[in-house]
Protein backbone atom coordinates (compact mmCIF):
# COMPACT_ATOMS: atom_id res chain seq x y z
CA UNK A 1 0.00 0.00 0.00
CA UNK A 2 1.46 3.12 -0.60
CA UNK A 3 2.05 6.61 1.29
CA UNK A 4 -0.87 8.13 0.06
CA UNK A 5 -3.10 5.58 0.49
CA UNK A 6 -1.87 4.82 3.87
CA UNK A 7 -2.16 8.49 5.15
CA UNK A 8 -5.60 8.52 3.48
CA UNK A 9 -7.03 5.35 5.92
CA UNK A 10 -6.18 7.23 8.87
CA UNK A 11 -8.09 10.41 6.98
CA UNK A 12 -4.68 12.69 6.46
CA UNK A 13 -4.84 14.86 2.90
CA UNK A 14 -1.66 16.47 2.52
CA UNK A 15 -2.05 20.11 1.33
CA UNK A 16 1.24 21.13 1.15
CA UNK A 17 4.76 21.59 2.50
CA UNK A 18 6.18 23.43 5.58
CA UNK A 19 7.83 26.36 4.14
CA UNK A 20 11.43 26.40 5.03
CA UNK A 21 11.23 29.29 7.39
CA UNK A 22 8.88 27.51 9.04
CA UNK A 23 10.67 24.18 9.36
CA UNK A 24 13.78 25.86 10.77
CA UNK A 25 12.29 27.59 13.43
CA UNK A 26 10.36 24.67 14.29
CA UNK A 27 14.27 22.40 14.47
CA UNK A 28 15.58 25.62 16.54
CA UNK A 29 12.56 25.32 19.01
CA UNK A 30 12.27 21.73 19.47
CA UNK A 31 16.37 21.08 19.60
CA UNK A 32 16.48 23.60 22.15
CA UNK A 33 13.66 22.49 24.78
CA UNK A 34 15.14 18.83 24.18
CA UNK A 35 18.99 19.68 24.50
CA UNK A 36 18.73 21.83 27.46
CA UNK A 37 15.89 19.59 29.02
CA UNK A 38 18.00 16.29 28.92
CA UNK A 39 21.38 17.40 28.43
CA UNK A 40 22.36 14.23 31.10
CA UNK A 41 20.91 11.89 28.53
CA UNK A 42 23.32 13.16 25.53
CA UNK A 43 21.29 15.10 23.72
CA UNK A 44 23.01 17.97 21.99
CA UNK A 45 21.05 21.09 20.12
CA UNK A 46 23.27 21.01 17.21
CA UNK A 47 22.98 17.59 16.17
CA UNK A 48 19.13 17.54 17.13
CA UNK A 49 18.53 20.24 14.99
CA UNK A 50 19.83 18.42 11.99
CA UNK A 51 18.03 16.01 12.49
CA UNK A 52 14.86 17.75 12.80
CA UNK A 53 15.70 20.24 10.44
CA UNK A 54 15.80 17.02 8.11
CA UNK A 55 12.16 15.43 8.88
CA UNK A 56 9.38 16.42 5.86
CA UNK A 57 7.19 18.17 7.55
CA UNK A 58 3.75 18.59 5.66
CA UNK A 59 0.11 20.75 6.22
CA UNK A 60 -2.67 18.00 6.09
CA UNK A 61 -6.24 18.18 6.52
CA UNK A 62 -7.17 15.61 9.40
CA UNK A 63 -10.32 13.88 11.05
CA UNK A 64 -11.91 15.65 14.34
CA UNK A 65 -10.35 14.29 17.47
CA UNK A 66 -6.56 13.40 16.36
CA UNK A 67 -3.97 14.52 17.39
CA UNK A 68 -3.02 18.49 16.29
CA UNK A 69 0.65 17.10 14.54
CA UNK A 70 1.39 13.51 13.83
CA UNK A 71 4.52 11.17 13.22
CA UNK A 72 4.29 8.73 10.10
CA UNK A 73 6.95 6.43 10.81
CA UNK A 74 6.54 4.33 6.93
CA UNK A 75 8.02 7.79 6.10
CA UNK A 76 9.60 9.42 8.85
CA UNK A 77 7.20 12.13 8.57
CA UNK A 78 5.66 14.47 10.48
CA UNK A 79 2.09 16.00 9.71
CA UNK A 80 0.53 19.05 10.97
CA UNK A 81 -3.13 19.95 10.95
CA UNK A 82 -4.15 22.90 8.81
CA UNK A 83 -4.44 26.21 10.55
CA UNK A 84 -1.99 26.14 13.61
CA UNK A 85 -0.04 29.21 13.94
CA UNK A 86 4.11 28.57 14.62
CA UNK A 87 3.93 28.43 17.56
CA UNK A 88 1.84 26.05 17.75
CA UNK A 89 3.55 23.23 15.76
CA UNK A 90 6.60 24.58 17.77
CA UNK A 91 5.01 22.55 20.48
CA UNK A 92 3.48 19.67 19.41
CA UNK A 93 6.74 18.66 17.18
CA UNK A 94 7.91 18.06 20.55
CA UNK A 95 5.82 14.76 21.09
CA UNK A 96 6.54 14.02 17.35
CA UNK A 97 10.06 14.57 17.20
CA UNK A 98 10.72 11.96 20.47
CA UNK A 99 8.87 9.47 17.89
CA UNK A 100 11.81 9.70 15.57
CA UNK A 101 14.10 9.45 17.81
CA UNK A 102 12.37 6.36 19.23
CA UNK A 103 12.29 4.34 15.80
CA UNK A 104 14.53 1.49 15.18
CA UNK A 105 13.58 -0.32 11.67
CA UNK A 106 15.50 -3.36 10.23
CA UNK A 107 17.44 -3.22 6.98
CA UNK A 108 13.99 -3.84 5.23
CA UNK A 109 13.10 -0.33 7.01
CA UNK A 110 10.67 -2.11 8.89
CA UNK A 111 9.75 -0.41 12.19
CA UNK A 112 10.31 -3.21 15.36
CA UNK A 113 10.68 -0.96 18.18
CA UNK A 114 9.34 2.65 19.00
CA UNK A 115 10.46 3.39 22.38
CA UNK A 116 8.62 1.33 24.98
CA UNK A 117 6.45 0.15 22.46
CA UNK A 118 7.24 -3.52 20.51
CA UNK A 119 6.55 -4.34 17.32
CA UNK A 120 7.95 -7.68 16.85
CA UNK A 121 4.91 -9.76 17.95
CA UNK A 122 1.59 -10.32 16.14
CA UNK A 123 0.03 -7.97 17.87
CA UNK A 124 1.51 -4.82 19.10
CA UNK A 125 2.33 -4.63 22.66
CA UNK A 126 3.00 -1.08 24.73
CA UNK A 127 1.80 1.46 22.71
CA UNK A 128 -0.26 3.11 25.48
CA UNK A 129 2.86 3.28 28.01
CA UNK A 130 5.28 4.64 25.27
CA UNK A 131 2.58 7.25 24.44
CA UNK A 132 2.46 8.33 28.19
CA UNK A 133 6.18 8.22 28.36
CA UNK A 134 6.41 10.58 25.47
CA UNK A 135 3.63 13.09 26.28
CA UNK A 136 5.06 13.07 29.48
CA UNK A 137 8.97 13.76 28.47
CA UNK A 138 7.43 16.12 25.98
CA UNK A 139 5.67 18.44 28.30
CA UNK A 140 8.96 17.84 31.11
CA UNK A 141 10.56 19.68 27.38
CA UNK A 142 7.72 22.15 27.23
CA UNK A 143 8.14 23.13 30.91
CA UNK A 144 4.53 22.93 31.42
CA UNK A 145 3.38 23.26 34.91
CA UNK A 146 1.68 20.68 36.70
CA UNK A 147 -2.03 21.51 37.17
CA UNK A 148 -5.45 19.51 38.67
CA UNK A 149 -7.65 18.57 36.87
CA UNK A 150 -11.04 16.04 36.65
CA UNK A 151 -11.81 13.39 33.87
CA UNK A 152 -13.95 11.03 34.24
CA UNK A 153 -14.79 11.36 37.74
CA UNK A 154 -11.15 11.34 38.59
CA UNK A 155 -9.53 14.06 40.48
CA UNK A 156 -5.71 14.11 39.43
CA UNK A 157 -2.52 16.18 39.06
CA UNK A 158 -0.69 15.90 35.47
CA UNK A 159 1.83 17.68 33.44
CA UNK A 160 0.11 17.15 30.48
CA UNK A 161 -3.78 18.11 30.98
CA UNK A 162 -4.62 18.20 27.40
CA UNK A 163 -2.99 15.12 26.27
CA UNK A 164 -3.10 11.83 27.59
CA UNK A 165 -3.76 13.66 31.18
CA UNK A 166 -4.65 10.49 32.78
CA UNK A 167 -1.67 8.41 31.45
CA UNK A 168 0.65 11.04 32.04
CA UNK A 169 -0.54 10.63 35.37
CA UNK A 170 -0.10 7.22 35.56
CA UNK A 171 3.47 8.07 34.01
CA UNK A 172 4.32 10.48 36.76
CA UNK A 173 3.16 7.76 39.21
CA UNK A 174 6.00 5.34 37.39
CA UNK A 175 9.06 7.64 37.39
CA UNK A 176 8.36 8.59 41.25
CA UNK A 177 9.46 5.17 41.95
CA UNK A 178 11.87 4.57 39.57
CA UNK A 179 13.49 8.22 38.75
CA UNK A 180 13.19 9.35 35.77
CA UNK A 181 16.45 9.23 34.05
CA UNK A 182 15.92 5.34 33.57
CA UNK A 183 12.10 6.35 31.96
CA UNK A 184 14.27 8.72 29.93
CA UNK A 185 16.63 6.04 28.83
CA UNK A 186 14.04 3.73 27.81
CA UNK A 187 11.96 6.06 26.07
CA UNK A 188 14.80 7.71 24.08
CA UNK A 189 16.83 5.06 23.43
CA UNK A 190 13.88 2.13 22.69
CA UNK A 191 15.62 -0.77 24.99
CA UNK A 192 14.21 -2.83 28.35
CA UNK A 193 16.03 -1.05 31.22
CA UNK A 194 13.14 0.15 32.47
CA UNK A 195 10.90 -2.64 31.64
CA UNK A 196 13.36 -4.73 33.46
CA UNK A 197 13.36 -2.40 36.73
CA UNK A 198 9.14 -2.76 36.68
CA UNK A 199 9.34 -6.26 36.67
CA UNK A 200 11.77 -6.16 39.83
CA UNK A 201 9.68 -4.02 41.78
CA UNK A 202 6.33 -4.60 40.49
CA UNK A 203 6.63 -8.39 39.59
CA UNK A 204 6.31 -9.84 35.97
CA UNK A 205 3.05 -10.80 36.02
CA UNK A 206 1.91 -7.06 37.60
CA UNK A 207 3.98 -5.06 35.19
CA UNK A 208 2.10 -7.08 31.74
CA UNK A 209 -1.01 -6.20 33.63
CA UNK A 210 0.02 -2.79 33.90
CA UNK A 211 1.37 -2.18 30.39
CA UNK A 212 -2.03 -3.72 29.17
CA UNK A 213 -3.90 -1.46 31.49
CA UNK A 214 -2.15 1.57 29.94
CA UNK A 215 -3.25 -0.41 26.25
CA UNK A 216 -6.89 0.01 27.83
CA UNK A 217 -7.02 3.17 28.26
CA UNK A 218 -5.95 4.59 25.03
CA UNK A 219 -7.84 2.51 23.23
CA UNK A 220 -10.66 3.51 24.96
CA UNK A 221 -10.16 7.31 24.52
CA UNK A 222 -9.77 6.58 20.67
CA UNK A 223 -12.96 5.29 21.04
CA UNK A 224 -14.82 8.00 22.68
CA UNK A 225 -13.52 9.98 19.51
CA UNK A 226 -14.49 8.12 17.24
CA UNK A 227 -17.83 7.33 18.68
CA UNK A 228 -18.10 11.35 19.27
CA UNK A 229 -17.55 11.87 15.45
CA UNK A 230 -20.45 9.59 14.37
CA UNK A 231 -22.62 11.15 16.47
CA UNK A 232 -21.82 14.54 14.97
CA UNK A 233 -23.93 13.26 11.48
CA UNK A 234 -26.92 14.68 10.88
CA UNK A 235 -28.16 11.26 8.82
CA UNK A 236 -27.97 9.07 11.85
CA UNK A 237 -31.66 7.78 13.27
CA UNK A 238 -32.15 7.44 16.94
CA UNK A 239 -31.26 4.15 17.51
CA UNK A 240 -27.77 4.59 15.75
CA UNK A 241 -27.27 7.65 18.20
CA UNK A 242 -28.38 6.04 21.25
CA UNK A 243 -25.96 3.27 20.12
CA UNK A 244 -23.17 5.44 19.67
CA UNK A 245 -23.62 7.63 22.96
CA UNK A 246 -23.74 4.35 25.12
CA UNK A 247 -20.38 3.20 23.61
CA UNK A 248 -18.86 6.90 24.87
CA UNK A 249 -20.71 5.95 27.91
CA UNK A 250 -19.20 2.53 28.15
CA UNK A 251 -15.21 3.81 27.32
CA UNK A 252 -15.65 6.41 29.74
CA UNK A 253 -16.58 4.03 32.64
CA UNK A 254 -13.80 1.55 31.09
CA UNK A 255 -11.28 4.16 31.25
CA UNK A 256 -12.01 5.32 35.19
CA UNK A 257 -11.84 1.73 36.25
CA UNK A 258 -8.94 0.83 34.98
CA UNK A 259 -7.43 3.96 35.57
CA UNK A 260 -8.32 3.15 39.45
CA UNK A 261 -6.77 -0.47 39.18
CA UNK A 262 -4.09 -0.01 37.45
CA UNK A 263 -2.50 2.70 40.19
CA UNK A 264 -4.24 0.12 42.68
CA UNK A 265 -2.08 -2.16 41.28
CA UNK A 266 1.00 0.20 40.79
CA UNK A 267 1.04 1.26 44.32
CA UNK A 268 0.68 -2.17 46.26
CA UNK A 269 2.92 -4.16 44.52
CA UNK A 270 5.65 -1.69 44.80
CA UNK A 271 5.08 -0.70 48.26
CA UNK A 272 4.19 -4.34 49.87
CA UNK A 273 7.48 -5.34 47.90
CA UNK A 274 9.37 -2.82 49.42
CA UNK A 275 8.26 -3.47 52.86
CA UNK A 276 9.10 -7.31 52.50
CA UNK A 277 12.39 -6.33 51.73
CA UNK A 278 13.08 -3.52 54.38
CA UNK A 279 16.82 -4.90 56.45
CA UNK A 280 17.58 -1.25 58.35
CA UNK A 281 16.15 1.52 60.40
CA UNK A 282 17.43 3.52 57.46
CA UNK A 283 15.07 1.98 54.77
CA UNK A 284 12.03 2.41 57.23
CA UNK A 285 12.55 5.94 56.96
CA UNK A 286 13.12 5.81 53.43
CA UNK A 287 9.64 3.63 53.21
CA UNK A 288 8.09 6.12 55.46
CA UNK A 289 9.11 9.27 53.11
CA UNK A 290 8.49 7.39 49.87
CA UNK A 291 4.97 6.41 50.62
CA UNK A 292 3.75 9.53 52.06
CA UNK A 293 5.33 11.97 49.05
CA UNK A 294 3.03 9.48 46.79
CA UNK A 295 -0.05 10.88 47.42
CA UNK A 296 0.79 14.24 45.61
CA UNK A 297 0.42 11.94 42.63
CA UNK A 298 -2.31 9.95 43.20
CA UNK A 299 -5.90 10.09 41.55
CA UNK A 300 -9.05 9.77 43.14
CA UNK A 301 -12.94 9.38 42.95
CA UNK A 302 -15.05 10.98 45.38
CA UNK A 303 -15.22 8.90 48.66
CA UNK A 304 -12.12 7.02 47.90
CA UNK A 305 -10.36 6.14 50.49
CA UNK A 306 -8.08 3.32 49.21
CA UNK A 307 -4.86 5.66 50.11
CA UNK A 308 -5.70 6.50 53.79
CA UNK A 309 -6.42 2.62 54.47
CA UNK A 310 -3.11 1.65 53.02
CA UNK A 311 -1.18 4.52 53.99
CA UNK A 312 -2.45 3.28 57.86
CA UNK A 313 -1.70 -0.47 57.41
CA UNK A 314 1.84 0.04 56.27
CA UNK A 315 2.65 2.39 59.12
CA UNK A 316 0.98 -0.58 61.22
CA UNK A 317 3.23 -2.80 59.58
CA UNK A 318 6.37 -0.65 59.84
CA UNK A 319 6.07 -0.19 63.41
CA UNK A 320 6.13 -4.12 63.40
CA UNK A 321 9.40 -4.46 61.45
CA UNK A 322 10.75 -1.33 63.54
CA UNK A 323 10.28 -3.49 66.72
CA UNK A 324 11.87 -6.02 64.61
CA UNK A 325 14.72 -4.67 64.03
CA UNK A 326 15.10 -2.86 67.17
CA UNK A 327 14.59 -5.51 69.48
CA UNK A 328 11.72 -2.94 70.69
CA UNK A 329 9.44 -4.77 73.26
CA UNK A 330 7.59 -2.28 74.99
CA UNK A 331 3.43 -2.73 74.70
CA UNK A 332 2.74 0.27 72.20
CA UNK A 333 -1.42 -0.83 71.70
CA UNK A 334 -2.49 1.91 73.80
CA UNK A 335 0.08 4.43 71.58
CA UNK A 336 -0.72 2.41 68.59
CA UNK A 337 -4.96 2.70 68.82
CA UNK A 338 -4.50 6.82 69.70
CA UNK A 339 -1.50 7.42 66.75
CA UNK A 340 -3.74 6.09 64.09
CA UNK A 341 -7.08 7.41 65.30
CA UNK A 342 -5.05 11.03 64.51
CA UNK A 343 -3.27 10.12 61.37
CA UNK A 344 -6.93 8.24 60.10
CA UNK A 345 -8.25 12.07 60.54
CA UNK A 346 -5.24 13.81 59.01
CA UNK A 347 -5.48 11.94 56.17
CA UNK A 348 -9.19 12.29 56.01
CA UNK A 349 -8.36 16.07 56.21
CA UNK A 350 -5.71 16.49 53.55
CA UNK A 351 -8.34 13.74 50.43
CA UNK A 352 -11.05 15.77 51.23
CA UNK A 353 -8.78 19.26 50.23
CA UNK A 354 -8.27 17.46 46.73
CA UNK A 355 -12.19 17.32 45.82
CA UNK A 356 -12.15 20.76 45.03
CA UNK A 357 -10.77 20.59 41.59
CA UNK A 358 -11.63 21.68 38.19
CA UNK A 359 -14.37 19.56 36.16
CA UNK A 360 -13.14 18.66 33.03
CA UNK A 361 -15.70 16.28 32.32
Amino acid sequence: MSIEKDLKKDGIQVIKEVDTLSAVLIAKFVAERLSSTFLFYGLKYNDLFIKISRIPMYIATMPDGMAEANYFYKNSSIYFREGLSIEEMQTYAVHEFIHHLQELKDKKNVLYRLGLCDFTNFKVYGMGLNEAAVQYLASKALKNEVETVKYYGITFSSNSPNCYPLLCNLMSQIAYLVEEPLLVDSTFGSNDKLKAKLIYLLGERNFYTIQDNFDKILYAEEKIVQYSNKVKDDSLSEKQIVKYAYGIGSSKKKITDTYIATQKLILSSYFEHYLENIRSVYEIETFRKQLYGYKDYIGTLQDDTFFNTFYIDAMAKLEEKESELTGTTANLLPYKRNFFSILWQKCTALWKGRQTENEKI
